[in-house]
């Protein structure tokens, strides 16, 4: 890989050093927040443990993506949780919950509202938009790819902008606003493909599988001899909205960014510099939003396992879920049995961090 001449290298490096001291100085004005976060973790894990046995790194993806205020994609086969998972953490935030189950007739207007015609007091007529359940803080879509895909793209207004536009009219959406989408195994019978447009949107891919044994036996015992056990909100909204300011100021130096970055473009065919396995098995690779979805994930990750800043230990942490839903693989791929998961791994073992 070329190096850049020692002077102009030198000139970056410091400029680097710079912006993150900078960053420490604004960051450190927010440290009661800060602490907030960092003590979070326990508490937040000691609820979810009232209801949810295992999936450890699976509750530390989800509360990533809540605390950088990034939409959440959770992929598993039915039964294995995933709606309780998402109503868990729903009520430790004390997020205004709503569930929308997505079934081949869901129209757009089911989900975003629609105008309705009314007769006021004085016997006139108007029309009078009536919201729809798109409108709370924690949107659960529960089974998203059972809908077609004009229902589907119902929420990428919502999920880009926070607002939906309802008869020309635009109307905002509470903050903060999260949704959080569970989807079967495409392979499954009856389910649709989510366009890409809309998977950009979903900050993670988080994959949910079946428990361990030892796991799945205190589900079992916990779920058939007593009633479950009530969450305990520890936060409010508000909270939340504190967090997401806190973590875009986490410092992260320059180098690290550089390293998300060159991640993302080493899974795109047809560059100057693409592995030939990229060129021989994907077709389409990560985007800008695939690497600033990695570093706003690596902020949070730092903060809420007790770090001041985020390193590359954080990066490579959260490529996975990241990337699993942006890099599409070509056919021959599929020939070669090759999965993303694969990939994904050689394209870490081909970015060295060091070499920036």
């Amino acid at each position: 890989m070329r190096r850049e001449p020692a002077s102009h290298e030198s000139a970056r490096q410091l400029k680097g050093i710079d912006s993150v001291h900078d960053a420490l100085d604004d960051f450190a004005l927010e440290q009661q927040v800060v602490e907030q976060i960092r003590g979070s973790r326990r508490r937040i894990d000691a609820e979810l443990s009232k209801v949810i046995f295992g999936q450890a790194e699976v509750i530390e993806q989800l509360l990533i993506s809540l605390f950088a205020g990034g939409h959440c994609l959770v992929t598993g086969a039915p039964g294995l949780a995933k709606t309780l998972l998402v109503r868990s953490i729903a009520q430790i935030f004390a997020l205004e919950f709503r569930r929308i189950q997505f079934t081949p007739d869901l129209m757009p207007a089911d989900i975003t509202g629609t105008e309705i015609l009314e007769q006021t007091a004085d016997g006139r007529r108007r029309m009078q938009f009536v919201k729809g359940p798109i409108f709370s803080n924690l949107i659960l879509a529960d089974e998203i790819n059972r809908t077609p895909p004009k229902t589907q793209a119902a929420l990428l207004e919502a999920m880009q902008e926070h607002q939906v536009t309802v008869a020309g009219v635009k109307y905002l959406l509470d903050e903060p606003f999260f949704v959080l989408a569970t989807q079967n195994p495409i392979e499954m019978e009856g389910t649709y493909p989510l366009p890409e447009a809309q998977l950009d949107r979903f900050m993670f891919n988080v994959l949910i599988d079946y428990l361990p044994e030892d796991d799945e036996v205190a589900v079992v015992k916990q779920t058939t001899s007593r009633r479950p056990q009530v969450i305990e909100p520890l936060f409010q909204g508000e909270d939340v909205r504190r967090f997401h300011e806190v973590v875009q100021k986490v410092p992260i130096a320059e180098d690290v960014v550089r390293y998300a970055v060159r991640l993302a473009a080493c899974s795109r065919p047809g560059q100057a510099h693409t592995p030939e396995f990229i060129n021989d098995w994907v077709s389409w690779g990560a985007g800008t939003r695939g690497a600033q979805y990695v570093v706003l994930g690596a902020k949070a990750r730092s903060l809420i396992n007790g770090r001041n800043h985020a390193d590359a230990s954080d990066i490579r942490a959260l490529v996975h879920p990241v990337f699993r839903h942006r890099i599409l693989l070509g056919y021959r791929a599929e020939a070669d049995g090759v999965t993303v998961e694969q990939v994904i791994s050689r394209i870490l073992d081909s970015v060295d961090p060091q070499v920036v």
